[in-house]
């Protein structure tokens, strides 16, 4: 079984109000960047990378916890945000039963995630580029 499956199946679970809202978010996250790539992080956690880690959705008992890593540094003018905001890098959004998903507001978040990270992968040197200095040995 592929990842996209498993967590098909971790929905399919969900069969209260969590399990339409963490479908609807990921329909969202998938719409706003195709290449998007499922995986399953922390715990089996469904996560979405595209050059790095971009989210990751954790159903809890009374809400969906959408969580950004680099969240502190992405823009949000429609403040989606709205827990872990005091953290220096991580911010979350809390969907609870009842609240309605910001598409359009969700998947500017997602892309400036992605060209976040884009810009943070070209300014690695890669590996094979690096210069590799000999250890010292001890006397």
């Amino acid at each position: 079984m592929n990842t996209s499956e498993i967590i098909d199946k971790q929905i399919a679970a969900l069969t209260d109000w969590r399990g339409k809202t963490l479908a609807n978010v990921r329909k969202v996250i998938r719409d706003a960047d195709p290449e998007v790539v499922e995986e399953l992080k922390w715990k089996g956690h469904p996560c979405w990378s595209h050059d790095g880690i971009i989210c990751v959705a954790t159903p809890l008992k009374d809400k969906i916890k959408l969580t950004f890593i680099q969240g502190a540094s992405l823009p949000d003018p429609d403040k989606l945000f709205n827990t872990t905001l005091g953290g220096n890098m991580w911010r979350a959004i809390d969907y609870h039963e009842g609240d309605r998903i910001n598409e359009r507001a969700l998947k500017d978040i997602i892309r400036a995630a992605v060209a976040q990270n884009r810009a943070r992968l070209k300014g690695k040197t890669p590996a094979g580029a690096r210069v590799t200095r000999p250890k010292a040995h001890k006397k």
